[in-house]
């Protein structure tokens, strides 16, 4: 089957070139239908009113990211399934994989869920499996006919977050030195296919803020596919800036992750949560519209500085059930879509120009 999609006439599309709403697919697959199947899967995506669908390849269930990989046919399936849905593919992920590019060995025995059984046990053998899932990613996303790809970047250095005790001196430089020698290959290949590599900017990575990004831009030498998954609820968690953090580094920011989140600080627990589970720290992700976000002034940046993705919900929240939350996501998305104005506010008004009227108003001619 070779048949390109019909739903880009659903798309709706800002001159900006933001587009939405999207929905990540990752926090809803199940066994049972309908989130069992891809085709079923974004048929309940578009009753919920959304137009796109960001895929997880870990497993098989929606992708096969091997076969997407090398064979074109198979793609174009993938589209016209998604297609007669009423929605299109985003973007793939590879969060899962991503994370096993580097691991820590303090995190080996729970990472290795993420990896197929047969490489429990084996980290150089699980690192190498997620460095060839990457480079299996970058290739599909270019037959699926995608420009962005969603990923974490593994972490060597987490465990020496706080500096107690004191860490060695050129720790971290060693650290990101290491990281970047693993994805730059990885980086080399997503430029080969033209797709722009985005790191979720998340905690528990190497890459969990804006000062982490930019020593590993510097370590991969500025790579023009080293991007940026913008999600807000990560910089509130942290108590950044999350919108400077767009001033800052919106021309790497290539994807957007629409999550809310809260933070309430209290007399016994603060940004680290004190061990406390979701429902009692401080910190909480929430579904969109009941957490603290300013989605406005989100929206608004990214149409400012022409943002040209998605915007994708990504649900998670510790007390709304998933359905009521992406049921409610899609509309909280359209109602911030801007269409970007084409003309000034003020252009009734303008008077006729030209290189001697304005000679002739600064007094140079008379």
């Amino acid at each position: 089957m070779n048949q390109e999609s019909p739903a880009v006439n659903l798309i709706a599309q800002t001159p900006t070139g933001l587009r939405g709403p999207g929905i990540f697919l990752a926090q809803f697959m199940s066994a049972d239908a309908p989130f069992d199947t891809l085709a079923n899967i974004a048929q309940w995506a578009a009753a919920q009113g959304y137009k796109a669908i960001q895929l997880p390849t870990s497993g098989t269930q929606y992708i096969d990211l091997a076969r997407a990989a090398e064979s074109q046919e198979y793609c174009d399936e993938l589209k016209a399934i998604c297609a007669q849905a009423g929605v299109q593919i985003s973007e793939l992920s590879t969060h899962l994989q991503g994370q096993l590019v580097a691991v820590h060995p303090a995190f080996d025995a729970l990472f290795d869920d993420f990896a197929p059984a047969h490489l429990r046990g084996q980290p150089q053998a699980r690192t190498e499996w997620a460095i060839e899932q990457l480079k299996l990613a970058a290739r599909a996303s270019q037959r699926l006919g995608l420009t962005a790809h969603a990923t974490f970047s593994g972490a060597l250095l987490w465990p020496y977050l706080y500096p107690w005790p004191q860490r060695p001196s050129g720790l971290v430089e060693q650290g990101f030195a290491e990281l970047a020698r693993r994805w730059l290959p990885i980086l080399d290949c997503f430029d080969a296919a033209g797709v722009d590599l985005c790191y979720e900017i998340h905690p528990g990575e190497d890459l969990h803020d804006g000062a982490s990004f930019e020593r590993f831009l510097q370590a991969v030498d500025h790579h023009p596919r080293a991007a940026i998954l913008y999600d807000p609820s990560h910089l509130l968690l942290q108590q950044m800036d999350y919108l400077g953090f767009i001033d800052r580094y919106h021309e790497r920011i290539r994807m957007f992750h629409v999550k809310d989140a809260e933070f309430r600080p209290d007399a016994r627990s603060g940004v680290y949560g004190g061990y406390q589970g979701w429902v009692d720290r401080p910190g909480r992700f929430r579904s969109l519209g009941d957490g603290q976000i300013d989605f406005k002034s989100i929206f608004s940046k990214l149409t400012q500085y022409d943002f040209s993705g998605w915007a994708v919900l990504e649900w998670e929240c510790c007390l709304k059930d998933s359905q009521q939350g992406a049921a409610e996501g899609a509309a909280f998305i359209e109602r911030h879509m801007i269409s970007k104005t084409r003309k000034a506010f003020d252009d009734f008004a303008g008077v006729t120009a030209d290189e001697d009227s304005n000679r002739r108003l600064l007094g140079l001619l008379r």
